[in-house]
């Protein structure tokens, strides 16, 4: 990979991460018209380790207050009811399910799974699920609200995003919506809750890189020109989105998702992109 397609992949990270538009599946897409196959698994968990570094960056101040009140609770400074140190456990509690279901189908995510049918797919699909969930979801509950039942709910929502075209933003904030929590809500949790998960995974295939020189390939410095550009346009798309959804619907991504879909599922049968 060389550095201009690395530039615009990061690009292309930055700008669909927070979205509920799917990541992986433009990365896949963009990368197949520029001239490169799929980028792969590998180098969306690396490269969203940049964008991850946005939100511990935006959040910073949730996330000090939520390890600190948390690891206070562990040695029994502060009772394990502190609202803080609650939220440690609901985020951990929410990364089980995404961690156990990655391990045990890793080689599909990155192989099968990644076929741009099932991308297609995928994004008509969660299209409407959004959509459902924004239009039953009753969006009274604020995120101080949420219950051990409701963090374990939510995790099962963003394992749904393994499957490309899903988006991480997109499951777990439908779910939330699902579960009464307003907007901004959903989406805050979402954040928070993404971050063991792209951590390890990111983490993971970086160790990966280094030790299975068979079994993986990475063009580092391309990689982290990626990984640092999608970390810049990330941080804005962060702070645009959160003031958005506080007075917009998802309407205009749902549009757009289905819209997507429908010309990827032309470019596949008329065989303009291999599958």
């Amino acid at each position: 990979m060389d550095f201009l397609t690395a530039a615009v992949l990061g690009l292309v990270q930055g700008l669909t991460e927070f979205l509920p538009v799917s990541s992986s599946a433009h990365l896949s897409v963009v990368g197949r018209f520029l001239g490169q196959e799929d980028p792969g698994a590998a180098f969306t968990a690396i490269t969203q380790l940049g964008t991850e570094a946005a939100v511990l960056i935006y959040f910073w101040r949730d996330i000090w207050r939520i390890v600190r009140q948390w690891s206070l609770a562990l040695v029994g400074k502060v009772p394990q009811s502190d609202p803080d140190a609650r939220m440690g456990w609901l985020v951990i509690l929410g990364s089980i399910p995404i961690g156990v279901l990655g391990l045990l189908f890793q080689d599909s995510i990155e192989t099968q799974l990644r076929s741009l049918w099932i991308t297609a797919t995928m994004l008509l699909v969660f299209s409407f699920v959004i959509l459902v969930a924004e239009k039953v979801g009753k969006q009274t509950k604020a995120m101080r609200e949420l219950s051990w039942r409701d963090g374990i709910i939510y995790g099962l929502w963003q394992a749904a995003a393994l499957i490309p075209g899903v988006s991480r933003s997109g499951g777990t904030i439908s779910g939330g919506l699902f579960l009464g929590y307003t907007r901004e809500a959903a989406a805050r949790y979402s954040f928070l809750l993404a971050i063991p998960a792209v951590l390890a995974s990111g983490g993971f295939q970086v160790h990966k890189s280094l030790n299975e020189t068979t079994a993986i390939s990475v063009a580092w410095g391309p990689m982290w020109l990626a990984t640092g550009i999608s970390f810049v346009v990330g941080f804005a798309v962060i702070a645009w989105f959160m003031r958005y959804i506080s007075t917009h619907t998802f309407t205009p991504f749902v549009i757009y998702r289905i819209v997507l879909a429908l010309v990827l599922f032309a470019l596949l049968g008329f065989g303009v992109i291999e599958p």
